[in-house]
């Protein structure tokens, strides 16, 4: 583990928008590393317990852990930088309304099944899109005492840090550089959702040499695959655009890819879906097409 120097994000590339001199994200960094630890901890306060479930229209529980989490994080935001909108899970009221270039994605506790099934994979996501891409990206789960997010254009890190109600200091932390591995088209080692297998994953992955396979919740899988533990993710079933895009920032600032099904790069705003992701594919370093 290392100590590393905090610096503001900037993009590089002219595949990604220039960051936005709203505010400094380098401090947003921190102040939602802060509120990360603060809303693991209030999740933390209902694990193992059946407080409070309900479901939605769609069918998806939601417990007091959930509203618990999204007060702790819009709070935050709200403070940090009131002019930009924020578009939560468990908030939102119209998923049509135009966002504009800069907008915050929150889910507050990605993996609500897991964390019902006392699993511990589920995360806490936070990521700030502009011009249709996220630009920063948090994940955290708090459960693993696993916290990952983007400190600078290509770069993501993780750390350890336990919930905390009383927040977090990220310069306190010390810190491993993230970085995605290149994978071996031989030997595979593929991430699939645990509560949405499907066939059409199943066909996918006949495409490749999967030597290796394992299912997980929430946006644990974006982080395996930026810790250089796995190689490929594909989602062919339905997710909404909270799900991902904290995991993507942290996944490509680690180097690795999340596409379309046509290889372009993943998109976010898509108000006239109602906020609804089409399929995609995580991938780490290397992108394969299917043998």
């Amino acid at each position: 583990m290392e100590h590393l120097a905090l610096s503001a994000p900037r993009h590089t590339t002219a595949a990604r928008a220039e960051l936005p001199t709203v505010f400094d994200l380098r401090e947003a960094a921190e102040v939602l590393t802060d509120a990360a630890a603060k809303a693991g901890a209030a999740i933390m306060a209902h694990y193992g317990t059946m407080d409070s479930i309900e479901y939605k229209d769609d069918d998806s529980p939601v417990t007091k852990a959930d509203r618990d989490a999204d007060a702790i994080l819009l709070a935050a935001l709200h403070d940090f930088a009131p002019s930009i909108p924020v578009v939560s899970e468990e908030t939102v009221t119209d998923r049509k309304a135009p966002l504009g270039r800069l907008f915050f994605l929150v889910d507050p506790l990605d993996g609500t099944k897991e964390f019902i099934k006392k699993r511990t994979d589920f995360t806490v996501n936070v990521a700030l899109v502009e011009d249709g891409f996220p630009c920063f990206g948090l994940v955290y789960a708090p459960a693993r005492a696993l916290l990952a997010l983007t400190i600078a254009d290509g770069v993501a890190i993780e750390a350890q840090m336990p919930p905390n109600s009383a927040g977090a200091d990220l310069n306190a932390l010390e810190h491993r550089r993230l970085h995605a591995r290149a994978a071996n088209p031989d030997a595979i080692t593929a991430l699939v959702s645990l509560s949405h297998l499907d066939a059409k994953t199943e066909d996918f992955l006949k495409g490749f040499a999967v030597t290796e396979r394992s299912g997980a919740g929430s946006s644990v899988k974006f982080l395996e695959i930026a810790r250089g533990n796995a190689d490929l993710y594909p989602r062919l079933a339905p997710t909404m655009e909270w799900d991902t895009a904290a995991g993507q920032a942290v996944l490509e600032a680690a180097g690795g890819h999340v596409v379309d099904t046509r290889g372009a790069r993943f998109r976010y705003g898509k108000t006239d879906a109602g906020l609804k992701n089409t399929n995609f594919i995580a991938w780490g370093r290397r992108v394969l097409t299917p043998r």
